[in-house]
């Protein structure tokens, strides 16, 4: 293809949390006018930087232009749980184990690859080190069942060499001050972070360096002009003889891999501040994130002033939208099980209003691979993160840097070594087949 116009832009009609507790800056001026560069990067988020900051590397004097449809951190950027993981962490399984122990030691080092990665952007940029916390997770089970997952996720983990520590009941009251969870997985290598204070910190930092980031200017699309693209947007151009598509479900947007994607959407809520007297009554640590030994179970994390204010994060329930939007409704019904979901974990704290209800949009394939590599000359994906966007969007970006720069490394074989995605079953049975699944899964998940 020679001209790419999109079919969607990103917008959301929920609000990015984790952006609006920090008060970030303004959005700078969208782009206007005509510019060259030497690169552009569509997207903004934990892929685009990571690839801005690659490109800068290894081109040092090189001209960098990002893109985003919204303001740095409005997006999925803002809205996810804030875990990068290390370990295998296969959303499509009973219990995260991945494709056998010698794929998951390949994706394991590459995991911790991005992780240092960001922790060393925080150190260059000295961002926040609240915001990218290497506290590690914890595994939490309240059934028997969920205790059975977290038993064989450890039997693999061991299988592996990887360091875990097994908690019980009294650990995870500790923790959390909540007598719900029965069981724990505790595991060291997962870097916590406030997501969008890490994007934020990295773009301004990058900007500190010359990468020209411009918000609110949604890529309309690009087409071949002689050897150089013409890259577009409502009120400007940019000419670059290199695109990086870093704007996961949108790729399919601008018509490439579609009807390969998935398009699925998870659902979150945030406490207000909590009071003095609610944080006495709650008791436990002031930092701590909890993912479900099963997938499709309830993810926690409480937060503290360093990173937002004290606050509790409710994460669960998922749907498939092609559409890549949600509705209102949507939204509504998931803060309803969230609701449940905290009172049954927080009875001391049972009636808090939350000050935040959002959904946040992932991207999957139907067998967990990205679409990272070269689409044509001078066209580059950074894109299909299955649910894994700060670990696996870090990977994304920085392997398609390397190839846009002719650079061969083990992230750069790792993603071009991998299948095409599968195509989905035609639609609309696809999403409404794979809704009844989700519900189904979150039914015998309930009690995690």
């Amino acid at each position: 293809m020679s001209a790419y116009q999109a079919k969607r832009t990103p917008r959301f009609n929920s609000p990015a949390a984790w952006r609006d507790i920090l008060n970030p800056p303004a959005p700078s001026e969208p782009l206007a006018g005509d510019h060259t560069a030497d690169f552009v990067v569509i997207g903004g988020g934990f892929a685009g930087l990571s690839a801005a900051r690659r490109l800068r590397q290894l081109q040092p004097s090189s001209t960098i232009v990002v893109l985003d449809a919204l303001a740095i951190a409005e997006g999925s950027a803002g809205r996810n749980s804030g875990f990068m993981i290390d370990l295998p962490h296969d959303l499509a399984s009973e219990d995260y184990a991945g494709q056998g122990a010698a794929a998951d030691q390949v994706l394991t080092g590459l995991n911790r690859h991005a992780i240092r990665f960001a922790q060393d952007a925080v150190a260059e940029f000295d961002i926040n080190r609240a915001f990218a916390d290497p506290v590690g997770k914890v595994n939490g089970a309240a059934s028997e069942a969920g205790h059975a997952h977290n038993e064989s996720y450890a039997a693999h983990l061991a299988s592996l060499g990887e360091v875990f520590e097994k908690l019980d009941a009294k650990d995870m009251q500790a923790m959390t001050g909540s007598d719900y969870y029965t069981s724990g997985l505790y595991t060291p290598g997962t870097l916590m972070l406030q997501p969008a204070g890490y994007v934020l910190g990295v773009a301004a930092g990058l900007r500190a360096q010359g990468v020209q980031i411009w918000e609110n200017s949604a890529v309309v699309g690009f087409q071949k002009q002689g050897q150089s693209w013409c890259v577009q947007t409502a009120h400007g151009r940019v000419s670059t003889p290199q695109i990086i598509l870093a704007n996961n479900g949108h790729l399919e947007s601008f018509g490439v891999a579609r009807g390969h994607l998935m398009q699925l959407f998870l659902y979150a809520s945030m406490t207000p501040e909590l009071s003095a007297d609610d944080l006495k009554s709650l008791g436990g640590q002031p930092r701590w994130g909890i993912t479900p030994s099963d997938p499709m179970g309830t993810t926690m994390r409480r937060i503290d002033t360093a990173q937002g204010g004290n606050r509790i994060v409710t994460r669960t329930c998922a749907t498939v939208r092609q559409t890549m939007e949600v509705s209102a409704s949507d939204v509504r019904r998931a803060a309803r099980v969230q609701r449940r979901k905290f009172d049954a974990r927080f009875p001391k704290l049972a009636g808090v209003q939350m000050q935040y209800e959002w959904a946040g949009h992932l991207c999957l394939s139907l067998n967990g691979v990205s679409v990272t590599g070269v689409i044509e000359d001078g066209v580059i994906s950074a894109c299909v993160q299955n649910g894994l966007g700060t670990a696996r969007g870090t990977l994304t970006g920085i392997a398609a840097a390397e190839l846009a720069c002719g650079q061969n490394s083990d992230s750069t074989r790792y993603f071009t070594e991998e299948d095409k995605p599968k195509k989905l079953p035609p639609q609309p049975f696809a999403q409404f087949g794979a809704n009844a699944y989700l519900r189904w899964k979150e039914h015998q998940a309930r009690a995690e």
